[in-house]
């Protein structure tokens, strides 16, 4: 099977490859065979992609779907509100086909807007029938997803059975896979830290590792005195940890993944973004949860460069569609499938539209996307070649039905927690310390 996107301005994100004022791309088997000014392929199935901005689908590597259901209601709180209304007040209702909805509606949102790879952070554990509704949703939407557990956060500890019996389920290659969520030093022990790497080395798991460093606490060397620094670990917001220990995080080949937009709204600090260029290491970007802010990277690349840019001048577009693509996308141990147009990588794509009068007219492709874009610019989305949204709307997706769901569940939720839904809730954090 093959197709042909044709007439496009290709973003490549490879250097190899390069952008082109007007491209074609073609994909055979749901993998990209060629890029170039001009493909000759009679028998391919045809996209035109005039008017249309050809590139690298996004990679969001760290999100928390299941709190889909309460948007917009945490747009105001600091981070100890937060974690006492999701961790606190609203976890403890939620059932199996809340997680399900929520999961499902919140990947298809990404989907939506552009993001064909998305690791979601699960902490909403209450049974393994929640953690299979999960996966469930993962599956039953059409992108390519990583079920990151959570250890410690409402599963059984220790963990090892339960990371055992959920890897044996997504064992494999396919459009879901799994990674595990550590503790880390400022939540359990070092010997906890050390079992679970341990138990993730043993499986093939990549991990991700929440981080704040702030204070008194050095989370990082503790982590390098005791030999625990792996490349696989990608470490979670970190705006407290110094220069130093980002050095140490770069030296040990970790990642960063920074969600600028939560962490300044909720009182994290500064994104370490320039700062962690300096130490050497190439920063992601996440939305991290939708009850707080946008769920789209085009706000989160913006807020990411804005920032930086006042801080000191700065970046490059360039580099933000970097951090949401390729060094995401090697962030997750998928660099050699995805986050750039690359001949033997999986045809992840998105096509944006150049035409809108919102960005129109497209001078220099990349700064318009980092500047201006916007989810309503996505107009075909393709994962392994699979053409997953067309025209602007998601393809084979019963909307109207997920919607009604999605409203029951949170009024469900919302009467059995006894929370108003009016804009009046405001969590006390010092009636429940959830984190």
């Amino acid at each position: 099977m093959k197709t042909l996107l044709t007439g496009g301005i290709v973003v490549s994100m490879d250097p190899a490859v390069g952008d082109l004022h007007r491209g074609d791309v073609l994909i055979e088997d749901g993998v990209i065979v060629e890029v170039a000014e001009r493909v000759d392929a009679p028998d391919a199935e045809v996209i035109d992609a005039t008017d249309r901005i050809v590139m690298p689908g996004f990679v969001d590597n760290h999100r928390h779907t299941w709190q889909t259901a309460f948007r917009g209601v945490g747009a105001d709180w600091t981070f100890p509100e937060w974690a006492v209304a999701m961790h606190g007040t609203v976890k403890p209702q939620y059932r199996p086909e809340d997680v399900h909805t929520g999961t499902l509606l919140g990947r298809l949102e990404a989907l939506h807007s552009g993001v064909t790879t998305m690791l979601d952070w699960y902490h909403v554990a209450q049974s393994h029938d929640h953690e299979d509704a999960a996966i469930a949703a993962l599956r039953d939407a059409p992108g390519r997803s990583i079920f990151c557990l959570g250890a410690g956060w409402g599963t059984p500890d220790p963990v090892d059975a339960e990371i055992r019996r959920v890897r044996s389920d997504l064992a494999g290659d396919g459009p879901v896979t799994m990674a595990l969520g550590l503790r880390g030093p400022e939540d359990t022990s070092m010997d906890t830290v050390a079992r679970e790497l341990k138990l993730a080395a043993e499986l093939g798991l990549r991990t991700s590792l929440h981080i704040d460093g702030g204070g008194t606490r050095r989370p990082v060397t503790e982590l390098r005195a005791h030999g625990l620094l792996r490349d696989t670990t990608t470490f979670v917001h970190a705006n407290g940890i110094s220069d130093e220990e980002l050095r140490m995080l770069a030296d040990a080949g970790n990642s960063v993944s920074i969600s600028p937009d939560v962490e300044l709204k909720m009182g994290f600090g500064s994104p370490i973004t320039g700062r962690a260029l300096a130490a050497g290491l190439r920063p992601t970007l996440s939305v991290d949860d939708v009850p707080s802010v946008g769920g789209d990277l085009f706000s989160t690349m913006r807020t990411a460069f804005a920032v930086q840019r006042g801080l000191d001048g700065g970046l490059r577009s360039r580099d933000l569609l970097e951090f949401a693509t390729v060094d995401a996308a090697r962030s997750c141990g998928l660099d050699a499938r995805t986050g750039s147009i690359t001949p033997g990588k999986d045809a992840d794509i998105i096509l944006l539209r150049a035409d809108d009068l919102t960005v129109f007219p497209v001078t220099d492709p990349a700064a318009t996307v980092v500047s201006a874009g916007h989810p309503g610019l996505v107009d075909t989305v393709l994962v392994a070649g699979r053409v997953v949204k067309r025209d602007g709307t998601l393809v084979g997706v019963d909307l109207a039905a997920l919607r009604t769901r999605l409203l029951e569940s949170r009024d469900r939720i919302a009467a059995a927690a006894g929370i108003p839904l009016d804009g009046t809730w405001r969590p006390r954090p010092e009636s429940k310390d959830t984190h």
